[in-house]
């Protein structure tokens, strides 16, 4: 057959690119076209995403694209944020960032008029701050303007998706992370976004991964799994179904693949989430703050005056003492920008533990802790669904950090697959490679994934140690 090329758009929290991906029927090959960076703007104590810089970006990375002929193009970007359109389809203001404050309080504010078991019934989605619904809450509460003149809500890829192609819709996979969206009737949940007062009527078609949306200077427009977790998943070189997947990045996306929503007592208990997937499945996993801690603890050393690269900060916490201290990596501390090695100190001297002092400490304090967050996770997932992990593929950005790969599989007693480091990109590309009839299905999908050569194999040494560690961690 002869090769074609798609190109594929991801955005990432710290940054975005283009990438180019070709199939010549037996192997995929990468070139990524443009990288760019994904800097929001603080604006009258509000913080935004520079949504238009982003659009120039990806739109310059398309037309040096095009060289590749490309037979289509496919966006995903994070969920939950989003854009509001006037009746002549002008942007509403920029997006608001899902780390604003503007939620702080919000979750409760909606308790009050729909209960917490409610809202779970209708949505299956993780009780998160940042979610869509109360972001839109807070519009209601603070009776924002935008609302009444509001026509069409565009989560961030539907919004480039309409940029691009003309449709005014929204992608399914990242539809569901709103918490807005109904999983047992696969439609908006108008009754539970009515009683909030959210306005319905601007809410628009949900459409499935691997829709054709329209065309952008003659090249066709596909909707993959416009949430960058659910392309992610897609690219996961499984080969049986007893397989749980991190999604390593700013944030760790810690889940299995059903077939089914998990909607029920047990599930609303441990607070995991079912987001819809590609080709008919669940993604049912769990939200774990991530890599960002590290990141802002990068941060907040660069405006010190010290630099440290990511391979080095690893270094430092490889020859720091282990399972010393830990924290809870979901604590709302860790969930605003802000000073987080004083977060992370201030967090062991209330808990009573040693408290970090160098970056090296610092780093590997996060690292333990996260490995033990995947797996108070899989042993919550495990106990929902009645299935068991036989093994954890590690997949994106943060696959490569091989400290924290092996502390995965040393904290849960599970082998580690790391890789693809590029499973955001793969995944939209395959969405798109079996939209336009390249490849059959996700099965052959995952499979010439899997032929790839880019995963790295971690075996558990679990010891007392761990064991004790994961008690300590479960008291936080």
């Amino acid at each position: 057959m002869a090769s074609k090329t798609v190109l594929a758009v991801d955005l990432g929290a710290e940054s975005g690119r283009v990438m180019a991906v070709q199939f010549d029927g037996k192997s995929l090959e990468l070139r990524e076209i443009a990288r760019f960076p994904n800097r929001p703007v603080k604006l009258r104590n509000s913080l935004h995403w520079n949504v238009l810089d982003l659009w120039q970006n990806i739109t310059a990375g398309i037309e040096a694209g095009k060289q590749y002929q490309p037979a289509s193009i496919g966006v995903d970007t994070w969920g939950v944020d989003f854009c509001l359109l006037d009746s002549q389809d002008n942007l509403i203001g920029l997006p608001v960032h899902h780390r604003d404050l503007r939620t702080d309080g919000m979750m409760d504010r909606v308790f009050t008029k729909v209960p917490r078991g409610e809202v779970f019934a209708q949505t299956g989605i993780q009780f998160m701050p940042i979610n869509t619904l109360y972001q839109l809450t807070s519009m209601v509460e603070c009776k924002s303007p935008q609302l009444k003149i509001a026509e069409t809500f565009l989560t961030i890829p539907d919004l480039l998706n309409f940029w691009l192609s003309g449709a005014k819709v929204s992608e399914y996979s990242n539809a569901t992370t709103t918490q807005m969206f109904n999983t047992g009737t696969g439609q908006w949940a108008r009754d539970l976004l009515e009683r909030l007062g959210i306005p319905v009527k601007m809410l628009p078609e949900v459409v499935q991964p691997g829709t054709r949306l329209g065309v952008y200077d003659d090249i066709p427009v596909i909707a993959p799994a416009c949430h960058d977790t659910g392309s992610a998943v897609a690219a996961v070189p499984a080969v049986s179904e007893s397989f749980a997947y991190i999604s390593s990045g700013t944030w760790s996306l810690a889940g299995i693949e059903v077939a089914t929503p998990m909607i029920n007592e047990a599930a609303l208990e441990a607070n995991v989430t079912n987001e819809g997937g590609v080709f008919g499945t669940i993604r049912l996993l769990k939200n774990v703050m991530g890599l960002w801690i590290i990141q802002q603890c990068r941060a907040t050393w660069q405006a010190m005056g010290i630099e440290f690269s990511y391979p080095e900060l690893v270094q430092l916490a490889e020859a720091a003492l282990p399972l010393r201290s830990l924290i809870n990596v979901n604590h709302g501390d860790f969930l605003p920008h802000g000073d987080h090695p004083a977060h992370i100190k201030a967090f062991c001297e209330k808990s009573g533990q040693p408290v970090p002092r160098s970056p090296g400490e610092i780093v590997r304090t996060v690292f333990e802790s996260l490995a033990l967050a995947y797996r108070d996770v899989f042993e919550k997932l495990e106990a929902v669904s009645g299935r068991s992990i036989d093994v954890i593929h590690i997949i994106g950005g943060g696959s490569e950090n091989s400290l924290l790969n092996q502390m995965t599989a040393d904290a849960t007693g599970k082998p580690v697959l790391a890789g693809p480091v590029e499973a955001t990109v793969i995944g939209n590309a395959l969405i798109q490679f079996i939209a336009l009839g390249e490849l059959s299905n996700l099965q052959e999908a995952r499979k010439l994934v899997g032929q790839m050569k880019s995963v790295k194999r971690y075996e558990p040494n679990h010891s007392a140690e761990w064991e004790a560690a994961f008690d300590r961690y479960k008291q936080l």
